[in-house]
């Protein structure tokens, strides 16, 4: 497998050549990166050519995504809203001796011992997500290794920029990214089964379409809630 770079006008294009049959473009969220992965025996000129036959696409779906609702920068301050598998919630910062968060109806209690260290309240909260998260994963990934048949992953949970999942296949490891923990949970089984089948079908061709399709019928659906949720 080996890597290059083209330039088509402003955007610069990562190939990634490797033992496939068919061209995959890809364009990312949160800023529009452009990938494409190629069969190891074209060259960068005829992936080049490619690239500017599907320009307009591009574009279409840069402006897409740098159009897309996104987050406001979080201040954790009492009354501000955050999510939780979906869920809005109205934080309530609260100085106490022990640095955790405590879920009510439908308020998160952030309890820290600086009560105006904001770099404290992110790192707490986000402590609080990433367990629930693993509680939430560990249900859902036994259940979908047990229906398709493979040995259960070990996963782990990071922040992750452009990516919602990733599969190392060599590893039989799944990462995860921390902010799926405010996202819907047919979302969270979406991504799931999505890394899931990677195990099963390394790229992304009509056999990972027809395993998608089997084990997650709608699973269209669940990635158009994904997609157009605040980035």
């Amino acid at each position: 497998m080996t890597k290059e770079l083209l330039k088509i006008g402003p955007t610069e294009i990562e190939v990634t050549f490797k033992a496939i049959k068919n061209l995959h473009l890809s364009v990312h969220p949160p800023d529009g990166r452009v990938t494409i992965s190629s069969p190891d025996f074209y060259d960068l000129e005829k992936v080049k050519i490619y690239a500017a036959s599907k320009w307009g696409w591009i574009k279409r779906e840069q402006e897409k995504i740098i159009s897309q609702a996104r987050e406001t920068p979080r201040q954790y301050i009492t009354q501000e809203s955050h999510y939780l598998f979906g869920k809005r919630y109205l934080l309530e910062v609260i100085q106490a001796p022990k640095n955790r968060v405590v879920k009510k109806a439908n308020k998160l209690q952030l309890l820290v011992k600086a009560a105006d260290d904001v770099s404290l309240k992110n790192k707490t909260l986000y402590q609080f997500y990433r367990k629930e998260l693993r509680k939430r994963l560990d249900v859902v990934v036994k259940q979908y290794s047990t229906i398709m048949d493979v040995e259960v992953p070990q996963y782990g949970i990071r922040a992750m920029k452009t990516k919602w999942g990733s599969c190392a296949n060599d590893k039989n490891y799944l990462w995860f990214n921390i902010e799926l923990a405010k996202k819907p949970l047919e979302c969270i089984e979406y991504i799931v089964v999505h890394e899931l089948i990677h195990l099963l079908e390394r790229n992304h061709n009509k056999n990972f379409v027809m395993l998608m399709n089997r084990y997650l019928p709608n699973w269209r659906v669940q990635k158009k809630v994904l997609n157009e949720l605040p980035l």
